[in-house]
């Protein structure tokens, strides 16, 4: 099996994650509410992460494929955990846009196709996803 990441627990409650085609690294350590030293993305901010990164990806390809521009964009994610058991309960993303003459046809499908990106799809269907397009 050909492998594409590699990660390393170093100690500490802290991990590397290297990718291995572009060499770039990932460094995750555990929250302060869970026994660590929140230096770094807990694993769980990656799962909220991946979710808006993947979300913004597949807007930039569908603009791709519809031939039009997806404007730059600022996103806040907020991450809700529960305590017994511990768990993402919810993920509230904000995605701004950068001021741009998008139709409203061109919202909505970039709306659809960043709620029915692969992570959205693969993230447990309890946990509650907010998210909110400001164009």
């Amino acid at each position: 099996m050909k492998y594409s990441i590699v990660n390393n627990y170093i100690g500490g409650l802290r991990t590397s994650s290297k990718h291995i085609k572009s060499g770039e690294i990932i460094i995750t350590d555990a929250p302060t509410d869970n026994n660590g030293k929140g230096e770094a993305f807990s694993p769980t901010d990656l799962v909220s992460t991946a979710l808006c990164s993947c979300m913004t990806t597949i807007m930039g390809i569908c603009a791709d494929k519809g031939n039009f521009i997806l404007p730059k964009s600022e996103a806040k994610i907020k991450k809700v955990m529960s305590d017994n058991p511990r768990k993402i309960i919810e993920i509230e993303i904000e995605i701004t846009f950068e001021k741009n003459n998008l139709s409203d046809n061109q919202k909505s499908k970039l709306i659809k196709v960043a709620k029915s990106c692969p992570v959205a799809k693969s993230i447990d269907p309890n946990i509650n996803q907010k998210i909110k397009f400001n164009f």
